[in-house]
């Protein structure tokens, strides 16, 4: 289908196809191309929560039931290790889950990578609430399945998410990082709500009391992250005026042309050989405040951030990043998790505008969007 000109529902279904063909025969998603050498054809946990989200706001729930159940599936293959860590506080950093798996074989990856990923543990808690609270899908369908989420709310406490150091969203320092309590706080919340799952509440107030300390900041050493975005979507558990700071200081301090850095100084394909300026520019970072300014309400702020997700747009698809001021992109193209905020923030407006009973397909020229 040719970039041209097409309509919402047209750019919605063509990215959803580039997300699908990501997926595997086991359910689980790549991160990107299959044959790309990155590494990227492996499967992360936190990367399929995000491509997920694609395909639950079109009510694809096959496909979203698929993956979870691979998920919960390698959970349940690494009940020994999850066992061990329940009764041993783990300390080295492969005692933790791991973040990335094979799509095929389920096995860990061993390699360094930053392993300690407390938010991707919290974003599946908080997915399979969801699935099984709201959306009424029986992802918890048998015993194996209930105890084995029974026995990730143990891991959590176990490792005590709201103050152990783990290397968050962007698998780099160790810190407390506030994202990741979050995602804790949000999934635990979330599993809670389930009569099968035993949640104590003093673990979600030490995580509410750890972001209190933390917010506006992400940690210690980073006062502004792209990563806290997560906290008022998709896990919204910050109120009005934490967000409000959040989206001040990301606008202000990380926002670019072509897509929001992750933090100052970010080294992760940085142009300048020094790592201390010219940062990456993340495209889904773009789709990221179009969707959260949908939902509070700034539809003429949304729309300013889908037309520059547009002109990010390639013909593979949507890559994970560009250098810094130019229209060169990484070999990340396309990457799942920003064609998937990308289909997420077109749905809602979408749908915004379908509800208002105006136009049920409005153009959008992807060499220059009018979405007035």
């Amino acid at each position: 289908m040719s970039n041209a000109k097409l309509t919402y529902d047209e750019l919605i279904e063509q990215h959803l196809k580039i997300l699908k063909d990501l997926q595997y025969d086991s359910g689980l998603f790549a991160a990107s191309r299959k044959n790309v050498e990155t590494g990227y054809d492996k499967s992360w946990l936190r990367d399929n929560f995000y491509e997920c989200l694609a395909f639950e706001v079109i009510g694809d729930w096959d496909t979203v039931e698929k993956t979870y159940d691979a998920l919960l599936d390698i959970f349940l293959k690494y009940e020994s290790k999850i066992d061990w860590a329940i009764e041993n506080k783990p300390m080295a950093k492969h005692e933790y889950i791991h973040a990335r798996y094979d799509p095929e074989s389920f096995n860990e990856f061993w390699d360094e990578w930053g392993n300690k990923q407390n938010d991707a543990v919290g974003a599946i808690l908080f997915k399979v609430g969801q699935l099984e609270g709201n959306h009424k899908r029986a992802v918890l369908e048998n015993k194996d399945r209930i105890r084995i989420v029974n026995k990730l709310v143990k891991y959590l406490e176990s490792i005590e998410y709201w103050h152990d150091r783990d290397s968050g969203m962007w698998e780099e320092d160790e810190e407390i990082h506030a994202s990741s309590v979050g995602a804790c706080v949000a999934g635990l919340k979330s599993v809670r709500e389930l009569p099968q799952i035993d949640v104590p509440m003093y673990l979600i107030k030490r995580g509410e009391e750890t972001l209190k300390a933390l917010l506006p900041r992400e940690s210690e050493r980073k006062f502004v992250d792209l990563a806290l975005l997560s906290l008022i979507y998709p896990y919204n558990v910050v109120d009005k005026k934490q967000s409000q700071r959040i989206l001040d200081h990301v606008e202000y301090h990380l926002l670019k042309s072509r897509g929001v850095i992750r933090y100052k100084n970010d080294h992760y394909y940085n142009k300048n050989p020094d790592g201390y300026s010219e940062e990456a520019e993340w495209t889904f970072g773009l789709s990221w405040l179009a969707i959260i300014y949908e939902r509070l309400g700034n539809t003429k702020k949304a729309k300013f951030f889908i037309k520059k997700m547009v002109d990010t747009l390639t013909e593979k698809g949507i890559p994970e990043l560009y250098f810094s001021n130019s229209d060169q992109y990484n070999e990340n193209n396309p990457l799942g998790w920003s064609e998937s905020l990308f289909i997420v923030a077109l749905h809602e407006i979408n749908n915004k505008i379908l509800k208002g009973n105006t136009i049920s397909k409005p153009p959008v020229n992807v060499k220059s969007v009018k979405l007035n």
